[in-house]
């Protein structure tokens, strides 16, 4: 196994946990109406979309963005 083929697996499984973890809070703050509790959201957002973008690049929807070089 290729170095390229592991980075991508562990980014793989981090994304879906932390993905995963950033949704079912994001849930759990949706009813919340404070301003703190907006900008929880808004981040909560964000980190999800981050976790989407990784998930796209690791399975190669994206190849502008490329692994590690070799050389």
């Amino acid at each position: 196994m290729s170095l390229d083929v592991i980075l991508r697996l562990v980014a793989l499984v981090g994304a879906i946990i932390v993905g995963l973890s950033a949704l079912l809070s994001l849930q759990a703050e949706w009813p919340k109406r404070g301003l703190d509790d907006h900008v929880t959201k808004v981040m909560l957002a964000l980190l999800a979309l981050g976790c989407f973008i990784v998930i796209l690049v690791a399975f190669g929807f994206l190849p502008g963005i490329a692994g590690p070089s070799a050389g």
